[in-house]
């Protein structure tokens, strides 16, 4: 039997006029948009429709945006006749889209979840507005060589492999002065291209720890459950499914890495081999392709690619 996951993209994937083809279509989808509206007090359908895209970037409002279109999206696939017929065996997101894998899997409620990834968010920003800090896409250079020159600049301040989106591809973080060293150590041992990113701060480094600690008492008080299907973490790619395992792996992903393609590579060595990603845009199926181009993966962000 073929083993199926469902994949849920992270920030960075926002774009306007998201979602606004299935809540046209669909009233599943409506229902969503309506009930984030509801719980975050203001209109989230309009900026993710209509809005514009600075706006959008907002870390606060991007990360709602993406987890509320990811699930309308799913809602809708859950009415279609040939995705009635999939078993999903287990769940994965990159980053916030850890927690739309738990909604999916039913350990964190809609609502809860919506309100705590809009406070992630103002925690994230507020966090970066505290510390200059950035990060940039090293391509081409293994794994351990960009960890020693991590190590190697420690002593100046904070810096750390922070994404590993896949084998050739690792995304590092830390303070402005240090990451410009770090980027031109990277190009001088061997880096195909490293690319900054366009983020308002050092995400999943420790420049992130104030944001960990006040999401802390946020996830203290929000009631989750046994996940229905296994959930892989992203802080060491293994299966949570206690409810205090879930909530420790969600403080400690804000300022440790994501290991993305070591959660790939342990879905598939389980045994996985379809995949579908839900949300917007295609960057998950863009990296599975990367990690391992066997694998049959397809993306589900517009009624087009139903």
């Amino acid at each position: 039997m073929r083993k199926t996951a469902f994949l849920f993209p992270g920030q960075g994937t926002q774009l306007v006029g998201m979602g606004k083809d299935f809540y046209k279509e669909y009233k599943e989808a409506r229902e969503i948009f309506n009930q984030a509206n509801d719980a975050l007090g203001f209109d989230l359908a309009s900026l993710c429709f209509e809005g514009n895209q600075e706006e959008l970037n907002k870390t606060s409002l991007s990360q709602p945006a993406i987890l509320v279109t990811s699930i309308a999206i799913l809602e809708v696939l859950k009415e279609i006749s040939f995705f009635k017929k999939t078993t999903c065996d287990a769940v994965a997101g990159l980053s916030l889209g850890e927690y739309t894998a738990h909604v999916s899997a039913g350990s964190v409620a809609f609502a809860d979840a919506v309100k705590l990834v809009y406070k992630r968010g103002i925690y994230m920003q507020e966090a970066c507005e505290k510390s200059s800090g950035g990060m940039a896409s090293v391509i081409g250079l293994e794994d351990e060589k960009i960890e020693h020159i991590c190590r190697e600049l420690k002593p100046f301040g904070v810096i750390c492999a922070a994404n590993y989106n896949s084998p050739g591809q690792v995304v590092i973080s830390g303070e402005s002065n240090v990451l410009e060293r770090a980027v031109l150590l990277a190009k001088e041992r061997g880096a195909r291209m490293v690319i900054p990113l366009k983020v308002q701060g050092a995400f999943h480094s420790g420049l992130m720890t104030p944001a960990s600690d006040k999401l802390y008492s946020e996830l203290e008080s929000t009631v989750i459950s046994k996940p229905g299907v296994p959930v892989v973490a992203n802080i060491n790619a293994e299966y949570v499914s206690n409810p205090e395992e879930i909530r420790t792996a969600l403080i400690k992903q804000l300022n440790s890495p994501v290991k993305w393609y070591q959660s790939m590579q342990k879905l598939i060595q389980d045994g996985f081999s379809q995949f579908y990603e839900i949300g917007p845009g295609k960057t998950l199926s863009g990296l599975m392709k990367k990690i391992d181009p066997a694998q049959q993966v397809k993306s589900f962000s517009t009624i087009a690619d139903l």
